[in-house]
């Protein structure tokens, strides 16, 4: 199991060996640290977590700061769950950088979409809202019937307006076109959830 911690930057276009353009998403990975192995016995589950980043010290609280110790201010810090028959060699305060992948790799990229606010059902359902005929001049974009009369109530996961965005979003079975060691960078190709800075979770099975 590979795994890795970067920030997204932009979408750019890579040509393959056989002069195809592909769309690809560039992540930026600065080297991560071990800070601790979590194992059946001791946690209930095997998982190892890995911090990455920088930050000031001061904006570290106390129980990061003991947990982190001497290996450094990191501004990240996630845990990747192994399997149970899964071993890894990781410990404590090894280090993990994108050399970790190679080009070809199949991984899923894991982060938190962009927020959009509260939006209305045409924007997030994708309803095509009343006709714009005579007699709608104000309410194109409602939503219209919301149920039936006879309960009395709205039942539960009826498609109406609210917040939009801001969820957690796993795009699988993407390929690492190129690697980018010296400069810390993967290149993977299409889209991927966030913007530019969101924390995106590597990995490969």
């Amino acid at each position: 199991m590979k795994f890795i911690l970067g920030t997204k930057e932009q979408m750019t276009q890579f040509f393959n060996e056989d002069g195809v353009v592909v769309p690809a998403t560039i992540i930026s990975v600065p080297q991560a640290a071990v800070t601790q192995i979590k194992s059946v016995e001791t946690d209930g589950y095997n998982a190892i977590q890995i911090a990455s980043g920088k930050r000031k010290e001061k904006n570290i609280n106390k129980a990061q700061r003991g947990h982190f110790g001497d290996k450094g201010n990191f501004r990240f810090a996630k845990e990747f769950r192994l399997k149970n028959d899964e071993i890894s060699e990781l410990q404590v305060g090894d280090t993990l950088d994108a050399s970790v992948f190679e080009a070809g790799d199949i991984v899923a990229v894991s982060g938190i979409s962009k927020g959009k606010g509260f939006q209305g059902p045409v924007k997030r359902h994708g309803f095509s809202g009343a006709p714009t005929s005579h007699g709608h001049r104000h309410d194109t974009r409602r939503a219209g019937s919301i149920g039936a009369t006879g309960p009395q109530r709205v039942f539960k996961g009826t498609r109406m307006a609210g917040r939009m965005g801001s969820d957690r979003i796993t795009v699988k079975n993407l390929e690492v076109v190129a690697v980018d060691a010296k400069n810390g960078q993967l290149l993977v190709k299409g889209a991927l959830p966030g913007k530019r800075g969101t924390l995106l979770e590597v990995v490969s099975r």
